[in-house]
């Protein structure tokens, strides 16, 4: 709810300093277009890229050996590659242990 009310807000900013520019006020109207857009895209990045970690693997995602520690949680997490369409998914340890066999390090 939050996030799509800044969404809203910073369109409305993007149309507000596109308005003032229209008006003659140059630099408020640039101000305002570049804040509210950098805005809105922050937002829209942070969804697409901080998801949430997932549950289990299918059978065709490979390991890629990277592991780490969740900075909030303190929950181990392993990094999987689907190497048809790039993507790369974060599973808690006990999720990605139980998805495949493990592979010998």
């Amino acid at each position: 709810m939050l996030r799509a009310a800044l969404v809203l807000a910073s369109i409305v900013g993007i149309a507000a300093g596109a308005v003032l520019i229209i008006e003659g006020l140059r630099g408020p109207g640039i101000y305002l277009l570049i804040v509210a857009a950098a805005v809105c895209l922050g937002t829209l990045f942070e969804r697409w890229r901080y998801r949430q970690e997932e549950a289990r693997p299918d059978a065709h995602w490979q390991r890629t050996g990277e592991r780490f520690e969740d900075p909030h949680t303190g929950k181990p997490i392993e990094v999987f590659y689907d190497p048809g369409s790039g993507e790369r998914r974060y599973v808690s340890g006990g999720a990605a242990q139980s998805a495949s066999p493990r592979s010998k390090d």
